[in-house]
C-alpha cells in the first residue's frame, strides 16, 4: 500500500491514556450476560478469545459486554496522546486516518448509486463514522467504558469506531497476521458494521437460525464490505497482490476453526475458508450487493 498524499480523515480522535475501562477486568455482570446468552461452554471461550481481542467476538456479544461496562467503572477522559505516545503510534494513527478517508470516498459513492443489500430504506447519503483512538481504556457514548483488552469493536449508539494502536502488534505476534493491509482490513471491517448499522442488516434475524448462526453471517458480511472498500480503493492507495495475501492471511487467522473452536454450533464468525472466501466475493466484485449473507437460504452454503 502507498498511502503517501492521500487524504487523512478529519473524523478522528485521540482521546489518550484512559482509565482501563473501570479495572481492564469483564466485571461480573458481562459475565453473567454471555453466560445467559452462550451457556457456561460459551464464558470459557469468550475468556479464551478475549485473550487475543474483542475484534473476535460476535456482535452480540459485543454489545452484552460492553453493556456490562456500563457502570461497571468510572471511564475517564484520556490524558497526554496516543498518536504522540511512541513514533510506531505515530505511525498508526497517520495510517488509520488514511484508511478511514478512503472508507468515506468509497462508501459515499456507494451510497449515491443505491449500490447496497436491500433490508430497509438506507439512508439517502452515507453517515461517516468516528474514529476512537485510544490507551487502557475508553469511555463510549452510549456502549459502556472498554479496557484495551477488548480490541477494535465499534459502537452502534455514537457510530464510532474503536481501537488502541497496540492491536496492530497483537495482529503481527500473536495471531501472525502482520502487514499494512492486514490493519486496514481490521478497520474496514468495523466500517463495515457501521454500513450494516446503516441499512438495517443488523437488524434482520432468520428463522429457525441460532444466534451464533446469525452472528455468522453478520460478520462475513463485514469482511465482503471490507472487501468491496479494498476492490474500490485498489488503485488510489496502489494495492499490491502482496497486500491482498495479507489481508487473506488475517481472514484465515480469526477463523473460528483456525482459533481452535471444534464444534461448528459455537462459530460466530465462520470458518477461515467462509472469512476468506466472503472477503474475495467483495474484493473481486466490488460490489456490495454480492455481499448479501443474509441471501443465502441455506446456512451450510455460506
Amino acid at each position: 500500500m502507498d498511502i503517501e498524499g492521500r487524504r487523512r480523515s478529519s473524523n478522528f480522535e485521540d482521546r489518550g491514556r484512559g482509565s482501563g475501562g473501570g479495572g481492564g477486568g469483564l466485571p461480573v455482570g458481562a459475565l453473567m450476560s454471555v453466560a445467559r446468552l452462550l451457556g457456561f461452554k460459551g464464558v470459557l471461550m469468550v475468556g479464551a478469545v478475549l485473550g487475543v481481542g474483542y475484534f473476535l467476538l460476535p456482535s452480540e456479544i459485543k454489545q452484552q459486554v460492553l453493556g456490562g461496562l456500563q457502570g461497571s467503572g468510572q471511564g475517564t477522559q484520556g490524558s497526554g496522546s496516543v498518536c504522540q505516545a511512541s513514533p510506531g503510534n505515530g505511525k498508526a494513527c497517520d495510517f488509520s486516518r488514511v484508511v478511514l478517508a478512503s472508507t468515506e470516498d468509497v462508501w459515499t459513492a456507494q451510497f449515491q448509486k443505491g449500490a447496497l443489500p436491500r433490508y430497509a430504506s438506507p439512508p439517502s447519503a452515507y453517515q461517516e463514522p468516528s474514529l476512537v483512538v485510544f490507551a487502557d481504556g475508553v469511555a463510549t457514548g452510549g456502549c459502556g467504558n472498554a479496557s484495551s483488552a477488548v480490541g477494535p469493536f465499534y459502537c452502534p449508539r455514537d457510530k464510532k469506531l474503536y481501537i488502541d494502536p497496540g492491536f496492530y502488534d497483537v495482529m503481527d505476534q500473536r495471531l501472525k497476521a502482520p502487514g499494512d493491509f492486514a490493519q486496514a482490513y481490521v478497520i474496514a471491517h468495523e466500517v463495515g458494521h457501521h454500513v450494516q448499522n446503516l441499512i438495517g442488516a443488523t437488524d434482520v434475524r432468520v428463522k429457525g437460525e441460532t444466534q451464533n448462526q446469525v452472528s455468522v453471517r453478520v460478520e462475513l458480511q463485514a469482511d465482503c464490505f471490507a472487501g468491496v472498500w479494498g476492490h474500490t480503493a485498489r488503485a488510489s492507495l496502489k494495492i499490491t497482490d502482496d497486500d491482498l495475501k495479507e489481508a487473506v492471511n488475517a481472514a484465515h487467522a480469526i477463523g473460528d476453526d483456525t482459533l481452535g473452536h471444534s464444534s461448528s454450533d459455537d462459530y460466530t464468525h465462520g470458518t477461515s475458508a467462509q472469512r476468506m472466501r466472503w472477503f474475495r466475493r467483495g474484493f473481486e466484485s466490488g460490489d456490495a450487493r454480492q455481499c448479501d449473507t443474509f441471501g443465502v437460504a441455506n446456512y451450510g452454503e455460506l
